[in-house]
């Protein structure tokens, strides 16, 4: 009885392995290849429960998922100015024909990955040499990227592969370069900066002078205004004198010899020497005379 069981546990155990041997599941994420005695037999796209003949057929997974191919290190590119840059990008591809993709690189994601590596390099070296800074900096950024993947996509076909798409994540100078850039650029701005200065200097000195002219010119005109109203004042001053005048010439006369007196002994210490006959002490004279008159 004990025998009986022990055989029929070893026939489940070999059911069980047999059956292990024989069924294999794909995931929704994978593709598989079913090789028979080396030999590629069928490609599994479809995820699902499958048989396989045990001991001469095996399978092998291939991920179906997008994948990322980022370069290690920046790439040194040269553009149509002849100016270095340092260019870091990545790649993303999938797996679209499993059994070219196995014939072509054996299957090995490191030799695919090498393969797509030196096409989108080779690419991306030839187009960067056809455009300048500008132009892969921000100007043909987009219709570059596009021609890439376009490019490498045709090349990538051949090993069973799909380029999903292909992106500069950076666009460098290289540390000499910046620096030239740099200080040329600096001298460029100091360049603008003095010339700007210039520009100010020189309108200021056009704002000045035409501002002194305008001043001088009204000045002028103020002075010439101010000679005018005097001249009239004066002349009017001189005709009411002179038809105030004229209707008692003594006293006229009187009146600028007062003048003359009041001019001639403004300070105390001023000497005149005239003689005293003269006729600039007539009312003098006569008021003396009339003083002593009076005092007869």
């Amino acid at each position: 009885m004990r025998t009986g069981m022990n055989v029929f546990a070893a026939l489940v155990v070999s059911a069980l392995v047999v059956l292990g041997a024989t069924i294999f599941t794909v995931d929704q994420r994978q593709h598989a290849i079913v090789f028979q005695l080396g030999e590629v037999r069928s490609v599994i796209d479809e995820p699902g429960l499958y048989f396989k003949w045990p001991l001469i057929q095996n399978v092998r997974y291939f991920d179906k998922r997008i994948l990322t191919l980022d370069a290690a290190e920046p790439e040194r590119f040269i553009t149509s100015e002849k100016t270095n840059v340092l260019v870091d990008s990545f790649t993303k591809w999938r797996i679209i024909d499993p059994k070219l993709y196995y014939v072509s690189v054996a299957g090995d994601e490191s030799r695919a990955k090498t393969r797509l590596s030196q096409t989108v390099n080779a690419g991306l070296r030839e187009e960067f040499g056809k455009r300048t800074v500008h132009d892969v900096v921000s100007g043909e950024r987009d219709q570059l990227m596009e021609l890439m993947r376009e490019k490498a996509d045709l090349d990538a076909r051949k090993i069973g592969v799909q380029i999903v798409d292909v992106r500069v994540k950076r666009v460098e100078l290289p540390s000499d370069v910046s620096e030239s850039v740099y200080r040329r650029m600096d001298a460029e701005r100091k360049r603008v900066a003095n010339e700007l200065r210039s520009q100010g200097a020189a309108e200021a000195e056009k704002i000045r002078a035409d501002a002194d002219k305008q001043r001088e010119v009204i000045v002028a005109e103020a002075y010439r205004d101010a000679q005018k109203l005097k001249g009239e004042g004066d002349a009017t001053a001189a005709a009411t004198y002179a038809q105030a005048f004229q209707r008692n010439p003594e006293f006229y006369a009187f009146y600028r010899s007062l003048e003359a007196y009041r001019n001639s002994f403004n300070g105390k210490s001023d000497v005149i020497v005239v003689e005293p006959s003269s006729d600039f002490f007539k009312y003098m004279k006569s008021i003396g005379r009339g003083g002593d008159n009076t005092a007869k």
